[in-house]
């Protein structure tokens, strides 16, 4: 028996404004979706929902025709790209937000836990936040009651249990609303990559909570992350999403392979227009412009990475910077940053810049390459000229026998590896 059915699911957004945007495309849609009883013709204006491209429509399809099944008691797990539509499937299941056109089926009651604190209210304890959300899913009191202690003892938030949720952590919550997600008896529950959140030891705790509902109480599990070995040891069959629509289907040992397989193709050359891969639309101070892998594809563990970079200077007052590389894996985690010394602008407009890592000492693997270019504003700041994302990437293939440096730990948020040994070339 389904527990899950997609039928030619799609959501349409319309980018930066709710309505159509001018008033006889209003009233046109009224008119033919209010009098004539025929379909939202804007529905037929659209582009697929490749974040990597600059495109010509107002419209996107966060996701279209998605068609699959889920049976009872399987353990699915979704992965892809961030952008590609994990997110919006779940919530539509979930019933957050309805899709633009399909049809979802889902058989038996749905408890999601999407968001870090997803339904609870602050001002009240963790205690009520249990039967408050415990009532939201479709439980009774008595329900609740007869699982409160086991709920409140897998959280591990017993002592904070009769404190204002408002004073938790962000761990503390994400434990307590996993606990009320897993242990109040759903049909289907639905995971997203909250888990994260939480400390190794609460993950492992959540992972074999998952794996005990899905085989012993024979219910449904989606199960969404970007970690690529609980989605292998936990699921059972995977789906791959690219740009909004479902690009592959079968095992998750199967799925996780056809991911990092498409993950391994390098962008040799690689131009950055509006907004795309980078948090700033454009930049008034420095600009990145394109990049370049200059070094192989696959590398050995003692090859050093090289790119260059096209800058563009938009404003003459700049007269240095720093650049920052920094390597995420390919589950999207921050693994280490090389940061330059202080470095002069030139006095032309456009100019490059080579930057060359020597010692990294990273592991095999397939790792993207993000840049952000800026400078120290004061003793605790830094101002960001400009930052892009999944720029390049390429992959460490081939393992030196002679490396045995340990790798040191320093600030988390630029990862676990300093690289120290870089040199930068600035080049006219």
């Amino acid at each position: 028996m389904n527990a899950i059915e997609f039928d030619h699911v799609g959501k349409q957004y319309r980018l930066g404004l709710v309505s159509t945007g001018t008033f006889s495309d209003d009233l046109t849609r009224w008119w033919t979706m209010h009098v004539r009883h025929k379909e939202d013709p804007f529905l037929k204006i659209g582009e697929t929902n490749d974040r990597s491209k600059k495109g010509d429509s107002n419209y996107v399809w966060a996701l279209k025709d998605i068609n699959f099944k889920v049976e009872q008691g399987d353990v699915v797990g979704i992965i892809g790209k961030n952008g590609a539509g994990k997110s919006t499937l779940l919530k539509l299941l979930s019933r957050v937000t309805s899709p633009t056109v399909g049809e979802i089926r889902a058989r038996g009651r749905i408890a999601s836990l999407l968001e870090v604190g997803t339904g609870f209210h602050p001002e009240m304890t963790g205690r009520e936040n249990i039967y408050l959300n415990g009532a939201i899913m479709g439980m009774t009191k008595a329900e609740i009651t007869r699982k409160l202690d086991e709920i409140i003892d897998f959280s591990g938030c017993e002592r904070y249990i009769d404190t204002p949720v408002k004073r938790y952590s962000s761990g503390m919550t994400v434990r307590l609303g996993f606990a009320i997600a897993a242990h109040l008896e759903p049909e289907i529950l639905v995971v997203d990559e909250v888990l994260a959140v939480g400390d190794a030891e609460f993950q492992k705790k959540a992972i074999g909570k998952m794996q005990d509902v899905s085989k012993g109480g024979g219910r449904t599990v989606l199960f969404v992350s970007h970690n690529m070995n609980a989605v292998k040891s936990l699921c059972k069959n995977g789906i791959l999403l690219e740009n909004g629509g479902v690009s592959f289907v079968g095992t998750a040992e199967d799925t996780v392979k056809e991911y990092i397989g498409k993950k391994q193709t390098a962008l040799k050359d690689f131009t950055i227009s509006g907004k795309n891969n980078r948090r700033y639309e454009t930049s008034e101070f420095l600009e990145i412009v394109s990049a370049r892998l200059l070094s192989r594809k696959e590398l050995a563990q003692d090859e050093p990475i090289e790119v260059e970079l096209d800058i563009r200077r938009n404003n003459k007052s700049i007269t240095v910077f720093t650049i920052e590389m920094m390597i995420d894996d390919i589950e999207e985690k921050r693994i280490g940053s090389f940061i330059s010394s202080i470095q002069k602008v030139p006095q032309s407009e456009c100019f490059k810049l080579r930057l060359k890592v020597l010692h990294h000492n990273l592991a095999k693997g397939v790792y993207t390459l993000n840049f952000n270019i800026g400078m120290k504003a004061d003793e605790y700041g830094y101002q960001d000229y400009d930052i892009v994302y999944g720029m390049l990437d390429f992959e460490i293939k081939y393992i030196s026998k002679k490396l045995d440096n340990p790798i040191k730990t320093w600030r988390q948020g630029w990862g676990s590896i300093e690289l120290k040994d870089g040199i930068v070339e600035i080049l006219p």
